[in-house]
């Protein structure tokens, strides 16, 4: 995701906190966007957020893309 980023012209990367979750941080203007992977219902999943519209599914091909999108 991160490299898929990258190519699109945005700065990521990945946070490796010590006894916490791997996040990755993508830099934007109104600060960094904080995207998370998660497990629902056996589905691996990237989210930004709590609400449907805040997750994609992590395998599907337009993942990056709507990371994209909401990062610019």
């Amino acid at each position: 995701m991160a490299w898929d980023l990258h190519k699109r012209g945005l700065s990521a990367a990945v946070d490796l906190p010590r006894g916490k979750e791997p996040i990755l941080l993508v830099t934007r203007p109104s600060g960094p966007l904080r995207v998370m992977a998660l497990v629902l219902n056996g589905t691996w999943f990237f989210t930004w957020g709590r609400g449907r519209d805040q997750r994609v599914r992590a395998l599907a091909g337009e993942a990056a893309e709507r990371v994209w999108e909401v990062a610019r």
